[in-house]
């Protein structure tokens, strides 16, 4: 008997139970759970910026790795250091990891075996780092969970993509930058307001500058909530940003998986 082919989309909140049954028995036991957040991302990006390139990453990332279904986007994140900003939802650690906990032991449930979180939001990683031991210890010994939480190698990531397509790299601050500009450029470009273009922190933030930030608000350090410089955004920087970091991914989840 020939098995089952995926369908084309991959996403489940669009699939049938008996579509999801059939990807299970064609052997589609990886799942991924993008995460991502409401926030303010300066007076240029629309605050569903982070949730849209969650949503974009994932679409890549399951071609890359194969057989690979993808969960519903978390949308709301942990965005607490964003709130003096009007717009900005923020759920607390504890809830976003109740969340990610019941994503994890549902589809642990049907018979998913790989479960893989990443967020378009780099605020969330703290928290993903925290909770993953939990939430391992919370699915069968045969179910696999991993999240990626390396914010270092995903800006350095972004700061050669940027370059390798003519951009800046010194614009690549992290926040509503040439990067997350770019990104909007290619995945909503109508929501791109060009003409609110303007300049924000500059320069790798200090540990000292992280930690102010994380306790008194990303206003501690850039005042407009960028930190980087959205000038010289490009869709074509977009494009090699989302490739760049969909490669991230599949090469960091699959090198993981090999060795286990």
């Amino acid at each position: 008997m020939t098995a089952p082919e995926l369908p084309d989309e991959l996403r489940l909140e669009l699939m049938s139970f008996e579509q999801v049954s059939a990807a299970l028995a064609a052997g589609a036991s990886t799942v991924l759970i993008p995460c991502g957040a409401v926030e303010q991302h300066g007076p240029h990006l629309p605050l569903c910026m982070d949730a849209d390139h969650a949503d974009a990453i994932a679409a890549r990332l399951a071609r890359h790795l194969g057989r690979t279904l993808i969960a519903p986007t978390i949308k709301v994140g942990c965005s607490a250091h964003h709130l003096v900003f009007p717009g900005t939802i923020s759920i607390r650690p504890e809830t976003f990891e109740s969340i990610c906990l019941d994503y994890c032991t549902s589809l642990a449930k049907h018979g998913f075996r790989r479960i893989l979180l990443f967020s378009g939001h780099i605020g969330n990683f703290p928290a993903l780092q925290d909770m993953l031991p939990r939430l391992r210890s919370a699915v069968p010994v045969d179910v696999e969970i991993d999240a990626y939480c390396d914010a270092v190698a995903w800006i350095e990531r972004w700061r050669s993509a940027v370059e390798q397509a003519g951009g800046d790299p010194n614009a690549v601050g992290g926040h509503a930058d040439i990067a997350e500009t770019s990104l909007m450029m290619l995945l909503r470009p109508d929501s791109v307001r060009l003409d609110r273009f303007e300049v924000g922190h500059l320069g790798a933030l200090s540990e000292e500058q992280l930690q102010a930030m994380w306790r008194n608000g990303i206003k501690s350090v850039t005042a407009n909530g960028i930190i980087g410089n959205p000038f010289g955004s490009t869709a074509r920087i977009g494009e090699r940003c989302l490739a760049a970091i969909a490669d991230l991914l599949a090469v960091s989840f699959g090198s993981r998986s090999n060795a286990v």
